[in-house]
């Protein structure tokens, strides 16, 4: 049953993170931003105009990188503070201190990349074969040379970096301060409904009145705000557009892709394979929901429960950190070391409170562990969800080991490819030497419907309503909630057929997401899940050899292009088969879910309908 949320400080502390080592031991936050502001003007002082040589240029990022290494501690303390609870004012007016902060140091420090670019080509090229530490940086650098302004310009820019990213302060601000959804009410009886409620519990409801009334209580609700989060979006858009115009990229898609490392052509494809080839199997499993359930109608409302709820074991988090150790295991010794201490130092925070930042994350600042925001509910899915957050610790935790703080962090091209693997290794594990019917269907069905599902029709769904967008934006256009509405209502029902009915709400779903305010992100967790699939498939039949060469992929961090680091795993994405493979699979695993289904029913006397 859903209960209301507490109050942050009500939260018992063993539930929450521990953000103490952030601040080196110093518990004044302002005291730490003060320090900041001084050491990037000494930076300015000491470097701005001197460089002019390779020798320079080394000198200038041994600094620039020390200085970096503290920035992003405190970045994070910031922004992991305001994540655990929209609500707190003190939490929310730090992170905007330091938002305004940043954005003076940025514009201190732009002369860095504006005078580095200057340089010639031979001269950066001296400085990469000098200190092989600052080649990735250096390289990516003579990428950016055609779209770099004017120094000048460049300074400004950056001093409006904080104001550039207020439409994501305001979506959250809108999603988790101002909205207030009160309770909705079913035979009589009242029942409170809030962002993670509803998220966490009433969208996986087995009761199908209180699973489809919630769903109408909660998009009535969203629907006073889409105005409001429509022009909060489009303000995001248009500034994406300006800058692109003004770097002088050909289009939108070509600006928000370069930092990828990845040409169109694969971002179309993502999109454009699983919008047509995935959609047969993915209706096949709507209505075999349908059919399990005995609905009238299949739903969108209905398209998140479980095909077989009462096979849903409740977990602990301690019960959770058994299953997570079982089936990393094969990741090694060290992996594990990694696991073990999320749970016994507070890396991660379960608890669940009003305000808190919806859906998990996982944040791994360089110089410091890995922090995971999840809120725990009890139920078995959340294993995946927290194995998932794992595997984007367990990258960087490996990767800031064996690299500096500018060769970390890879493409978010392949960014998802290590947290899915994750999904997929407890997935194999849970399905090892299981010959029971009725496990092996949950098992799959969580497959399907938390790592697949999620990954690949949800987020996906999400891309290709955003291409939408950005197209409409790359000409020229703007957006308001009618517009966004259709698109995404457009999207739905191209994907879903006759499988299921778009009821009134799901085109609303555009506001529930902030990836929106990231880039051309949601379609990057299929691109990794597509290579997680193939290597999880490698490390079933070859075993140690193909985690070995796993983990030196996660320790490459971003030293290799999305390309390469798959290449490094045995798998091809210059390829579409990777992709059709992966498609293929789901496939398979929908056709096995209606045979156990069948199986099951015969067992049960249960006549079989073929709907």
């Amino acid at each position: 049953m859903v209960h209301i949320l507490p109050a942050r400080s009500a939260v018992p502390v063993e539930e929450t993170w521990d953000l103490s080592s952030l601040l080196n031991g110093s518990t004044d936050f302002n005291e730490e931003l003060t320090n900041l502001e001084k050491q990037a003007l000494a930076l300015n002082k000491k470097f701005k105009g001197t460089i002019n040589d390779s020798k320079m240029v080394i000198l200038v990022l041994t600094d620039y990188m020390l200085f970096t290494e503290k920035l992003v501690l405190v970045s994070t303390h910031a922004n992991l503070t305001a994540s655990t609870d929209q609500t707190n004012d003190k939490a929310q007016l730090q992170a905007s201190k330091f938002g305004a902060t940043a954005a003076k140091i940025g514009s201190q420090l732009s002369f860095i990349t504006s005078e580095l670019l200057s340089l010639s080509t031979e001269t950066l090229e001296q400085a990469m074969e000098e200190s092989t530490e600052f080649r990735v940086f250096l390289k990516n650098l003579l990428r950016q040379k055609p779209y770099q302004l004017h120094p000048e310009a460049e300074k400004s820019l950056a001093a409006f970096s904080s104001t550039f990213n207020a439409p994501y302060s305001l979506y959250n601000t809108t999603k988790m301060a101002d909205i207030n959804f009160g309770d909705f009410e079913v035979n009589g009886q009242k029942y409170p409904l809030s962002y993670g409620s509803f998220e966490g519990d009433w969208e996986v409801e087995t009761n199908t009145k209180l699973r489809r009334a919630a769903f109408d209580a909660f998009s009535t609700k969203l629907k006073e705000y889409q105005q409001t989060t429509a022009k909060t979006y489009d303000m995001q858009l248009q500034t994406e557009k300006t800058t692109a115009d003004l770097r002088g990229y050909a289009s939108i898609f070509d600006y928000l892709l370069f930092d990828q490392e990845v040409d169109r052509s694969l971002y179309d494809r993502q999109i454009d394979l699983i919008t047509s080839e995935l959609a047969p199997h993915m209706q096949k499993y709507a209505k075999l929901l349908q059919r399990v359930h005995g609905l009238d109608q299949m739903t969108f409302a209905d398209l998140k429960i479980s095909l077989d709820p009462s096979y849903e074991p409740e977990i602990t988090v301690a019960q959770s950190k058994q299953y997570i150790d079982d089936a990393l295991a094969i990741m090694g010794p060290d992996y594990i070391k990694m696991v073990d201490r999320s749970y016994s130092e507070r890396w991660i925070d379960f608890a669940q409170n009003k305000g808190k930042s919806t859906g998990a994350f996982c944040s791994s600042p360089y110089g410091d562990h890995p922090y995971i925001l999840i809120s725990w509910t009890g139920r078995m899915n959340e294993v995946f969800v927290l194995a998932h957050e794992l595997g984007h610790a367990g990258h960087f935790y490996h990767a800031h080991q064996e690299q500096n703080i500018f060769n970390g962090r890879p493409s978010l091209y392949f960014i998802e490819a290590p947290s899915t693997m994750n999904e997929m290794l407890v997935a194999n594990h849970l399905l090892k030497d299981s010959s029971d019917l009725k496990f092996r269907r949950w098992v799959i069905s969580s497959i399907v419907a938390r790592t697949y599902y999620h990954n690949f029709v949800t987020h996906l769904l999400e891309a290709a309503y955003q291409r939408k967008v950005y197209k409409r934006i790359d000409a020229g256009q703007s957006v308001n909630a009618g517009i966004l509405n259709e698109l995404k209502r457009g999207v739905l029902e191209d994907f879903w057929g006759d499988a299921v009915d778009i009821n009134d709400g799901a085109e609303l779903t555009w506001m529930r997401q902030p990836h929106y305010y990231m880039g051309l992100y949601p379609y990057t967790y299929s691109a990794g899940l597509t290579i997680s699939t193939q290597v999880s498939k490698r490390i079933l039949s070859e075993g140690q050899p193909a985690v070995d060469e796993w983990l030196e992929v996660l320790k490459a961090g971003g030293t290799q292009s999305p390309t390469e680091l798959a290449q490094m795993a045995g798998v091809d994405i210059t390829t579409e088969q990777p992709l059709r493979d992966t498609i293929s699979y789901i496939g398979e695993l929908i056709d096995e879910l209606v045979y156990l289904t069948d199986e099951i029913e015969k067992a049960d006397g249960v006549e079989i309908s073929q709907s």
